[in-house]
Order: C-alpha cells, then structure tokens, then sequence
C-alpha cells in the first residue's frame, strides 16, 4: 500500500532528507586515493549520529556499515572494510538518515582523482537521467513515465539498466511501495498523487545491465566488470511538482 504523506509529515522528511545530504556530501568529500572506506562509514556514522539521528542501514537485515560504499564494477550495497581508494576510481555512495520518524536516502557517485573520459561520461550520463526522472514525478503521470525517461535516456547512450534493484517509496520504514523500477513504458504503472514520497535511484552500467552478488551476500556487480555508477534522491509529489527532499 502506499503511504501519502499530509504537510506535516513533507516537513519531517525534508528535516530527515538533509541530513541525509549533508552526509552524503560529507561523503564525497572524503573520496581521495589512498582513503579506506572503512573510514569514510565511520565519518557518516559520526556526523549522523553527532545531530540526534541514525543511520538508515546500520543493521538492516544485519549491514554493517552506515553507508554502502561501492567501487568501479561494484554497483551496490558494498560493505565498507579496509580497501584503500586509488587514483581513478569512481566510488558509489549510499547514505541514508533516520531523524525524527522519518528516513532519508540518496546516493552519488565520485571520481577519486582523475578518471578516465569513459568513468566521467558514465557518470554524468547516470545523474543526468536521474533529473529525467524527477521530472517525470507529477501528479497524474505513472510510475511508467519516470522509468522511461531514465531507460530511454541511458540506452541512447549504449548503457545498460539494471532491472534487479529498483527504487522505492521512503517515509517512515526506509522502503516503502511502490516500487520504482529504472526501466518500463510511458504511461503504464501507479498513478502519481500529491503526497508520495519516493526514492529514484537510477543503477547505470558501462556495458551490460546483468550483474551478479558475490559471496558476501551484499555487493552486487556487474557481470562483465565494467564500471557502474548510481545516484539518487528521495523526493515528494506535490501539486507544484516533484520537490526534491534530500538537499543541503
């Protein structure tokens, strides 16, 4: 079922989405060659923690990490250890906060140093059909017409989309209906109202959109080892249109 949400409860997940923004950004600002993701987690964690909030995915279904820190092929869901970034690797970012009843979550993805033209494309290409989607998130369209607007953007470009892991609703649980694939056809899905409140999360591979898991039971990959880059925010329908909530 989903969960819209009135104006008061809007104003907690934009209180509970800056946090998450601010961490996520703090994040990013960590990824330099020689970094372990070990210790960019302990600063998300610290920096949520230090204003009254929790991690969103410390613990759930027993994750270890406050952030999911994923490097080049790695598309999701890493677990951050003792690898040291190196010098052009392009690094994924998942944080999300739980502030006050109300979870935020977003994700970027950064180029540690300089990357390869190709990183930097992907990577561009990849927040470039996130916007596309956000766009889509108005009242009476589908879910259909956000997912197109992503799919059709990236696979004009020769990317691939991954179908296994797919956005969601966020509010009070930090998944929530509907789902919100990345691919799909204009015009098909839930109708959009006022008061959702979903995460777009777009996975974009360099090559093909078939990934795997590998036996830690958490990173996924791509299949051929080509990059993948993600990002995200958690948004709001309203009637003025999508307001992004995970914002600094």
């Amino acid at each position: 079922m989903v969960v819209l949400k009135n104006s008061s409860e809007v104003r907690g997940m934009i209180a509970a989405g800056k946090l998450s923004a601010q961490a996520l950004k703090l994040a990013g600002e960590m990824v330099e060659p020689g970094v372990t993701t070990s210790e960019i987690d302990r600063e998300v964690r610290k920096f949520i923690q230090s204003h009254g909030a929790e991690p969103s995915f410390l613990g759930y279904g027993g994750f270890t990490g406050s952030a999911c820190i994923s490097i080049n092929e790695q598309v999701i869901h890493g677990i951050p250890g003792p690898r040291k970034i190196q010098e052009g690797d392009i690094v994924s970012v998942d944080v999300g906060a739980f502030f006050k009843g109300f979870h935020g979550d977003n994700a970027a993805t950064f180029g540690a140093g300089r990357v390869s033209p190709e990183a930097q494309a992907l990577m561009d290409a990849t927040r470039e059909s996130l916007y596309k989607g956000i766009a889509m998130a108005k009242p009476g369209n589908r879910l259909g017409d956000i997912s197109h607007a992503i799919q059709s953007y990236v696979e004009a470009l020769g990317y691939g989309v991954v179908r296994e892991y797919v956005g969601h609703g966020v509010g009070r649980k930090l998944h929530e209906s509907p789902e919100v694939p990345n691919y799909g056809k204009a015009g098909h899905g839930v109708r959009l109202l006022p008061g959702m409140t979903i995460a777009i999360e777009p996975m974009i591979n360099q090559g093909t959109a078939n990934v795997r898991q590998l036996p830690d039971g958490w990173t996924v990959v791509t299949a051929d080892g080509k990059l993948s880059a993600h990002f995200e925010h958690t948004i709001a329908i309203t009637d003025q249109g999508p307001l992004i909530l995970t914002q600094c």
